[in-house]
């Protein structure tokens, strides 16, 4: 509903020329802002209603108490894989189970996993190449998550996540112990603080929507069909590079995918390159800034990039 009405706002009533590269570039930017703005402030209430509803202690007890025996970043990373969300809308449920009182390394394994795998892409996985492929890409997307989050978790980075968002978990585990009022009174107060997290981040999505919709409407696909052939030994890495400044979710880049394996491109490469244009985006950058310190952004992004250039290599063994 949202593309349709983006297409009868730019192509019909502003009356911009469908298939020309700047009409298409603000296609891009409005249509995207429009579906991640619209999620930002869906996903940020829900977040908030369930840590206004759920004890933060309780919660908190719960993962600890040992119940999901050690599978925690294996649930996330499954929990990442059943949400329809690409990276930068992933970014609120991320910051909401931070202040939820969830450890850092198990949200990473759900932040990593979550835009990689989701059902919509894998049934057009099936459909281009086939179940078997399907059913490694989607093994390997949720193993990466689960293993990636723990090995984070391990480093104890927490001390480099940014102060505000461990300020709110604290203010909502204190309401949480001593708060009685119903959910509908807490309404307007979750709401306040739903608006305040999109406030402070919206810049950088626009900022970061901006970047990809002039390299969505000005790079053409035979640029990296030139520098990703078979021949390269440094394809894998180059498609993980040439991927970063890109942003797209995994259902809309599986096509370009499929036109780069038609013109050439080995497997495992263009996966690697769609991995990395949902997982490792510059909008999903610019965006975790806001609640990550330097630090942690570097170390997560380039434990991700690693893991993604080994698995292209992998693929193109295998696949």
């Amino acid at each position: 509903m949202l593309e349709s009405f983006a297409d009868w706002l730019i192509f019909s009533l502003a009356g911009l020329p469908a298939g020309v590269q700047w009409a298409d570039a603000v296609h891009f930017f409005v249509y995207e802002t429009m579906k991640i703005g619209f999620l930002l402030i869906v996903v940020t209430h829900l977040m908030g209603l369930i840590n206004a509803y759920l004890p933060v202690e309780r919660v908190r007890e719960w993962i600890a108490s040992g119940r999901l025996r050690g599978s925690e970043h294996l649930v996330a990373s499954g929990f990442g894989a059943v949400t329809p969300f690409c990276s930068c809308s992933s970014i609120p449920l991320f910051i909401g189970f931070l202040q939820g009182g969830i450890p850092l390394g198990v949200t990473l394994s759900f932040l990593i996993t979550s835009p990689l795998v989701n059902e919509v892409a894998l049934a057009l996985f099936i459909g281009l190449f086939g179940w078997q492929v399907t059913l490694v890409y989607a093994v390997t997307g949720i193993l990466l998550g689960t293993t990636l989050g723990w090995a984070l978790g391990k480093l104890r980075l927490g001390r480099y996540v940014e102060d505000w968002v461990w300020d709110i978990a604290e203010g909502q585990a204190t309401q949480a112990g001593g708060d009685q009022k119903s959910l509908w009174e807490r309404l307007p107060s979750v709401s306040s603080e739903a608006m305040g997290i999109v406030t402070d981040i919206a810049p950088y999505v626009l900022a970061g929507l901006a970047i990809g919709a002039g390299i969505h409407g000005y790079v053409p696909t035979g640029f990296f069909e030139q520098y990703l052939s078979e021949g390269n030994p440094l394809a894998v890495p180059l498609s993980v590079v040439l991927a970063v400044p890109m942003y797209a979710n995994a259902s809309g880049i599986l096509p370009v995918v499929q036109a780069l394996v038609a013109k050439g491109v080995p497997l495992g490469t263009a996966i690697a390159f769609m991995m990395a244009v949902v997982g490792l985006s510059l909008p999903e950058a610019m965006m975790l800034k806001k609640a990550m310190q330097t630090r942690l952004l570097a170390t997560f992004f380039g434990a991700v990039g690693v893991s993604i250039i080994g698995l292209g290599y992998l693929f193109n063994l295998v696949l």
